[in-house]
């Protein structure tokens, strides 16, 4: 079941937004009115969503939106009055917060919550991927490494060091990364 953190400087925000967002599906919705205790629950909890009701009782949200977007992977909006929502959105677009106006249209506050869920998800897709890429580019640097110590103290060719890996691996029923670590650890102490 996704969190939802709902920060809201009134009580009759925080009731008509919790409506709303369990229209939407979610129902597990912790609420608060200011953006320290805000920040408090952040720092205590993961959130899929966040949703912040402008102005917050100790500063008006858009500086906890920020904070949020830099320290979690929710998805983000700020419902702000009509009339600076314009200006409100060009400073946090480029955090990746939705900016909803005031007062709320039930179907756009469906529709934000939508899309920030789809971008949400398509980012943490993008993440996990950036991540496979990363461990693979660091067991193909750790391979590399083996390679060069085969060269260097047992005058393997490239290809010769390669082969040898390789065969390793299979031989032991390791993978290429363990091989070359065992490698590595031989020849470079």
């Amino acid at each position: 079941m996704e969190r939802v953190l709902l920060a809201s400087g009134s009580d009759k925000g925080i009731t008509l937004l919790s409506q709303l967002l369990r229209e939407s599906g979610y129902s597990q919705i912790t609420n608060t009115k200011s953006g320290n205790d805000a920040r408090r629950c952040l720092n205590q909890t993961e959130y899929e969503l966040i949703v912040i009701n402008t102005p917050l009782s100790d500063e008006f949200g858009h500086e906890f939106s920020i904070k949020a977007a830099e320290c979690s992977n929710a998805g983000i909006i700020l419902i702000c009055k009509s009339e600076i929502s314009e200006d409100v959105s060009d400073k946090l677009s480029c955090y990746g917060v939705c900016v909803v106006p005031k007062p709320v249209n039930k179907v756009v506050f469906h529709q934000s919550v939508r899309l920030v869920s789809a971008t949400r998800s398509r980012m943490l897709g993008l993440q996990n991927e950036n991540f496979k890429l990363q461990t693979k580019i660091e067991e193909i640097r750790l391979v590399n490494r083996a390679k060069c110590c085969l060269i260097q103290y047992l005058k393997f060719s490239e290809p010769q060091a390669h082969r040898y890996i390789e065969k390793q691996a299979m031989d032991t029923r390791q993978t290429r990364k363990e091989v070359a670590q065992r490698i590595l650890s031989t020849y470079e102490t």
